[in-house]
């Protein structure tokens, strides 16, 4: 950023004469300079050069501010000190040439007024006070008289120096300020005006100049490079595109939130995603080369050097090759995995293609490959241990019955009860009858005696099985015992029947969940070799160089351009 120089403005009195063309030309420098972008050192340098030129504009507007109607000064002043216009004019332009800073010309004007002098210019009150005898610049002297110069003459004192002075410059030539000749004067500031543009008209060129070598050298250079290597070097690629989506059995709408998002691309987006990075990574490439010869095909010497692996290729090396050549996105909205392989010619970027598909579709099946083993396996140990179980309860059963040689002892429990029950009905039967027989007056003894052996037959009867059901075996157990440990394992067996039917329906179960739970890749756009060339995009890829040079030229022009501004300030 660069300052623009400020002009001191004067106030005119109506009626007076124009300023000069030098105070224009003052102002078009420092305007050129603006325009020009120069920068702030160079601005302030020429700043300083333009109010060394318009001083003599200050002088002029400084001696002409009493207007036309002081004109007559000059001469009349002339007359008073007994010396001719020009000769004033010479002694003017000698005390101009001293360096009077403005300080010593108010300070002279001052003087002069309180010496009661009609002064038509600091200069002039300066020429008519050392006329006088006067030194306005010694601050003890500035009201008393000092000795006269003749007597300092006499005396042998030199004059003393008049400081700062100024020092000539021979590479600049400023307009003249004399207006003896109105005419030389104005073509002398013709001249120098003309000298001015002439000079600015160069600078800008220059500047044009260097600014096109470097528009040459940073973009245009460049950017035709990058055409030339897209238009004439670089080896056709062809691309070969797919599209997938992973999907899973539709499982049962659970309670819950959990069901919102079944059978949506939330469901499987964590699978898209776990085979897109899977594709994309180191081991995908590895493989890829180990099957199909990644590093091989991209080995050729027929590809560009850009393109082409050197050999040995490093797994770095083709790895970021591949990066390049296969392009795999997720559109999550749609749940579907695009992707692009790159190869160099057709049949070999459909084959990397269809590789890649497998891949990635044993991937999917991986996934969920643990869990639904794991699901699987813990389902088939529970019924294969129940199953053993129920195997051994039958084998207990089976033998407790044979050991107490009863199929069924409750079967048997009841039979006996049944038997004695049925003795006992029989019995009382017989009492009865007898007591019917002893009733009479001469009873029948054969017919008493019968009834009387059958009853003590029967009561014999069920006395043994009793005994039977109560005694101990020959083991030393008795029969109820037995019989309990029996039905104990009839029991057992039942239970451990039951847990293998309950067992079973959780395999049951469990195969169902695990078949819900595989996923599976679908295709929606098969790869297929294209016929025409699909990289390098020439003029796109020129057009995009041209963009990048040009925001890195400009990027760089503004650092260097702050950078200069911030240690010039």
């Amino acid at each position: 950023m660069t300052t623009k120089p400020r002009v001191t403005r004067y106030r005119l009195r109506a009626g007076a004469p124009l300023a000069p063309p030098a105070l224009e030309a003052a102002r078009s420098v420092a305007d050129a300079d603006t325009e020009a972008g120069a920068t702030e050192t160079e601005a302030e340098q020429r700043q300083a050069g333009t109010a060394v030129a318009m001083r003599p504009v200050q002088q002029w507007l400084a001696e002409d501010e009493a207007g036309p109607a002081d004109a007559t000064r000059p001469a009349t002043q002339a007359s008073a000190s007994g010396g001719s216009f020009a000769d004033i004019e010479d002694e003017i332009d000698r005390i101009r040439q001293e360096g009077l800073s403005g300080r010593q010309l108010r300070m002279a004007r001052r003087v002069a007024q309180k010496q009661g002098l009609e002064v038509s210019s600091d200069y002039d009150a300066v020429r008519q006070l050392r006329a006088r005898g006067v030194d306005p610049f010694q601050r003890s002297n500035i009201i008393e008289l000092v000795v006269p110069r003749q007597q300092d003459d006499e005396a042998g004192m030199t004059p003393r120096v008049q400081l700062p002075s100024t020092v000539p410059d021979p590479d600049r030539s400023l307009p003249s300020t004399e207006r003896a000749d109105p005419g030389a004067s104005a073509e002398r500031r013709a001249s120098e005006i003309g000298r001015i543009q002439r000079d600015l008209a160069k600078r800008r060129r220059r500047r044009m100049a260097l600014l096109c070598l470097r528009l040459a050298l940073f973009v245009l250079l460049p950017t035709v490079l990058a055409g030339y290597y897209f238009f004439a070097v670089a080896t056709p690629m062809y691309a070969t595109r797919s599209e997938f989506v992973i999907q899973q059995a539709e499982p049962q709408s659970g309670p819950g939130l959990g069901g919102l998002f079944q059978g949506t691309s939330m469901a499987t987006q964590q699978d898209s995603i776990t085979v897109q990075s899977y594709l994309t990574s180191r081991a995908a490439m590895v493989r890829l080369d180990e099957e199909e010869g990644f590093k091989e095909v991209f080995s050729d010497p027929a590809i560009d050097p850009l393109q082409r692996l050197p050999r040995p290729a490093t797994n770095e090396a083709a790895y970021d090759l591949y990066q390049d050549h296969v392009k795999i996105s997720y559109d999550p909205t749609e749940g579907i995995v695009k992707m692009e392989v790159i190869a160099p010619d057709p049949e070999t970027s459909q084959r990397f293609s269809e590789a890649l598909l497998g891949y990635a579709e044993e991937q999917v099946d991986q996934l969920t490959a643990r869990l639904r083993t794991d699901q699987m396996q813990g389902a088939r140990e529970s019924y294969e241990t129940a199953e053993a179980r129920r195997a051994e309860a039958l084998a207990n059963w089976l033998r407790i019955q044979q050991e107490v040689q009863q199929i069924d002892p409750v079967g048997e429990t009841a039979a006996r009860t049944s038997q004695i029950s049925a003795l006992e009905t029989q019995r009382q039967q017989l009492q009865l009858e007898l007591q019917t027989r002893l009733a009479v007056r001469r009873p029948n003894e054969a017919q008493v005696n019968s009834l009387r052996s059958q009853i003590a037959g029967i009561e014999a009867l069920i006395s043994d099985l009793r005994r039977e059901m109560t005694e101990a075996s020959e083991q030393g157990a008795s029969l109820a015992a037995r019989n309990t440990e029996l039905r104990l394992a009839e029991e057992n067996y039942g239970f451990q029947t039951l847990l293998v039917q309950q067992a079973l329906q959780q395999m049951e179960a469990a195969q169902i969940e695990a078949n819900r739970q595989v996923r599976y890749l679908s295709l929606g756009v098969e790869p297929v070799a294209p016929d025409e060339p699909t990289y390098p995009k020439a003029l796109e890829n020129t057009a995009l160089a041209f963009l990048i040079f040009s925001g890195i030229y400009l990027m760089l022009s503004l650092t260097v351009s702050i950078l200069r501004e911030q240690v010039s300030g």
